[in-house]
């Protein structure tokens, strides 16, 4: 308790700072508000003519934010792109600038980046917490995050200031529906016949978990994650008395891959990690958060430093100021709450949020419209 009231104060004092801080990287917002030559008040980043915005909004939808990526290991980022691009019209009023103007690229990088401000913050909380709990598979956070680190520097590099907000949209929406469609299908017979360890691991889980409410003398993080052995070449753990094991090159590779991905949508990548974490090294949903915090806490350390220092990509502070405030509260709740979650459950809120984000953001950058309303 006292470590969470040290965490809220740090980071309470922070977000004050941000609050009174200006944007940053003028030089190349400049550049875009002389070509676009908007006229009006300031708005966002302090654009003539840009939208004004509510920070007490942003602040409770940030809990939001936190909570969900602290529940499941994803959907942080693109929870808090669904905050920026449409609670907050973000997303039109880039597009208001034209296709090529370099006033819609400003803005939807700095969409990209202000995603995984939020989501960063809530990674390096959730994992802290997911860690004490015996729940994070520290080995494989560790190959995840070694991938990312090359993965999260090179798409920043090489797509900053190119990618207009149509193109990003329909590509952010495509990669997440895709991945809602293959979660579906994991929960069918067909995909559950190679579970078998994890299906054990979640049961006595549970078990423990209802023992300790009925007042039982359950220690959940004694019986948690504990390494046996671990090679360049094979790691070995138990949980709740089950053993696994996987390869650690396996998600050096895959992280690379995750984290490149993720660097592009400008999101955490949780919603990648969750089915390679699920599928390829076989772990409960009990396990799959914390370790995939761990994974996108690297990541976005290493991508956020490649939009801001390499590309000059400009945020609000004020609203990151308020929102990280937010993040903090959800990111604390979350671990405390998602062990009385099903395994399944906390799968299907995965899928149904995957589907809905999907559709509606794959037809808004293909189509031009969405077909499902906003929340």
């Amino acid at each position: 308790m006292l470590r969470s009231k040290k965490t809220l104060l740090m980071l309470a004092l922070v977000a004050a700072v941000c609050v009174m801080a200006e944007p940053a990287m003028a030089d190349r917002l400049a550049d875009a508000i002389a070509e676009a030559k908007p006229t009006g008040e300031p708005g966002y980043l302090g654009i003539p003519g840009g939208p004004q915005l509510n920070i007490l909004i942003g602040l409770v939808w940030a809990i939001w934010v936190g909570w969900i990526f602290s529940t499941v290991g994803a959907f942080g980022g693109i929870m808090a792109g669904v905050g920026h691009i449409t609670i907050y019209g973000l997303g039109d009023y880039a597009s208001s600038f034209g296709k090529g103007s370099q006033m819609n690229k400003v803005v939807t990088d700095s969409i990209r980046v202000s995603n995984q401000w939020l989501v960063g913050c809530s990674a390096a909380l959730s994992s802290f917490n997911y860690y004490k709990a015996g729940r994070l598979v520290l080995p494989l956070g560790i190959a995840l995050a070694i991938g990312s680190v090359a993965g999260s520097w090179l798409v920043p590099w090489l797509t900053a200031g190119k990618i207009n907000l149509k193109a990003y949209l329909g590509y952010f929406g495509l990669f997440v529906l895709f991945l809602g469609c293959y979660l579906t299908y994991e929960t069918t017979p067909k995909g559950q016949a190679g579970k078998k360890a994890a299906k054990e691991a979640a049961a006595a889980f549970q078990s423990s978990v209802k023992k300790q409410q009925e007042g039982g003398d359950v220690d959940l993080a004694e019986m948690g994650v504990k390494v046996q052995k671990f090679t360049p070449t094979s790691c070995e753990f138990t949980f709740f008395g089950v053993e696994f094991n996987f390869n650690p090159l396996i998600p050096v590779v895959g992280g690379f891959i995750i984290a490149a991905l993720a660097s592009f949508l400008g999101v955490g990548g949780g919603f990648l990690l969750v089915p390679f974490l699920t599928s390829v090294a076989g772990l409960p949903m009990y396990l799959v958060a914390g370790t995939s915090a761990m994974a996108v806490f690297i990541g976005m350390c290493n991508s956020i430093m490649s939009y801001m220092l390499l590309k000059q990509t400009p945020v609000a502070w004020g609203l990151i100021g308020a929102e990280l405030i937010g993040i903090v509260i959800g990111s604390v709740i979350g671990p405390k709450t998602s062990k009385f979650i099903p395994d399944k459950v906390l799968k299907y809120i995965f899928i149904a949020l995957a589907v809905y984000v999907g559709v509606r953001y794959t037809s808004k950058g293909f189509l031009g419209y969405s077909l499902v309303p906003p929340f």
